[in-house]
């Protein structure tokens, strides 16, 4: 599996997905605001990953603070932090990974600049470390939802890539591979940056798991003729509730996924469940550019001047969900009863 993010010297880089599957192409960063950037610019994705590269941005931000005064230095993070927390709105790991790490500097405050420092840097890549591991936890409780000989489609890309290794549905994905299973995957391709298609096919392909990829409103066509058997896709934030955001377009999988009696399953560490929020209604839906709907690449495919809606996520009701897969197990409803009992334990 390709690296998705590194500490490189005194950089942090990471794989420009951008570019994938044509080439892998590191995209490096010097400083707080070059993470920001990739975050905002698609360089890197996926909410485990984007939680990862907020810590290390922090950390990067931290080591460019200059001065010994340990008061003017936290004035200064805390700025840092709060410009890193609206890199993008919908992902809570996002956040999760600014409270850790403002969290800890917070808990220094009696220390010196360089020893917060250090430690804040060797907290990012104890972030990383956790992620993957959660990873395959989650994978090896999830494994056991696949049958043997199953077709799993999944929807945008959850897998090493929006993580910092292995994957969330992915992840459960390698687990069942690995366990022996004889499964194979469709990959919605997932308009409009193609992560079905460019990188859950890529990394599926990496690994030997029988791939297929289909156009995004061919599912239910695939669904009715029963040529699947599940459905698992990651997260981006879920609700105390249940209700949970990910990638455009998985709100319908779901719907086609209940009419059709097929399970739909979510993968998601306990980081992305957001306690604070009773539904997802409450949950912010980022709204991205027209271009990414006009153009193909560099080439406008649009009428000039059309309007555009480009909703980047969509909110699946918690009914429409089949259970939960997180590294403590498997979550099922009454959903706002075993996420609570399941967040106190962690």
């Amino acid at each position: 599996m390709i690296p998705t993010i590194e500490w490189h010297e005194n950089t942090v880089r990471m794989i420009d997905q951008r570019k994938l599957p044509r080439k892998v192409e590191w995209y490096t960063c010097r400083g707080y605001l070059d993470v920001i950037e990739g975050i905002r610019k698609m360089v890197i994705r996926g909410a485990p990953a984007i939680g990862i590269a907020a810590a290390m941005g922090l950390s990067l931000g931290a080591n460019a603070v200059r001065g010994r005064d340990t008061k003017n230095f936290m004035k200064r993070f805390e700025a840092i932090c709060s410009d890193m927390r609206r890199a993008r709105p919908t992902a809570v790991n996002l956040g999760w990974a600014v409270d850790r790490m403002k969290a800890l500097a917070e808990s220094m405050i009696d220390f010196s600049v360089s020893e917060i420092q250090a430690s804040l840097q060797k907290e990012s890549e104890r972030i990383l470390v956790e992620d993957i591991e959660i990873n395959r936890t989650m994978g090896m409780h999830g494994e056991v939802l696949v049958p043997e000989g199953a077709t799993v489609l999944t929807h945008c890309n959850a897998g090493s890539l929006a993580t910092g290794g292995y994957g969330t549905a992915l992840g459960v994905i390698r687990a069942a591979h690995e366990k022996g299973k004889k499964i194979q995957v469709l990959a919605d391709e997932t308009r409009p940056w193609l992560q079905g298609l460019r990188l859950t096919a890529f990394e599926l392909m990496e690994d030997n798991i029988p791939v297929s990829v289909i156009a995004d409103n061919a599912a239910g066509t695939f669904m009715r003729q029963k040529k699947i058997d599940l459905v698992i896709t990651g997260a981006d934030r879920i609700a105390s509730n249940g209700d949970v955001a990910n990638k455009i377009g998985t709100y319908q999988v779901a719907v086609l996924a209940r009419e059709n009696n097929i399970p739909f399953y979510v993968a998601a560490p306990l980081s992305t469940i957001d306690m604070a929020i009773k539904t997802g209604e409450e949950i912010p839906v980022e709204e991205r550019g027209r271009e990414e709907i006009c153009h193909f690449g560099k080439v406008r495919i649009g009428p000039q001047g059309v309007r555009v809606l480009n909703p980047a996520f969509d909110i699946t009701p918690a009914h429409y969900v089949s259970a939960i897969i997180t590294e403590r197990g498997i979550i099922r409803a009454p959903f706002k009863k075993e996420i609570k009992e399941q967040m106190r334990k962690s």
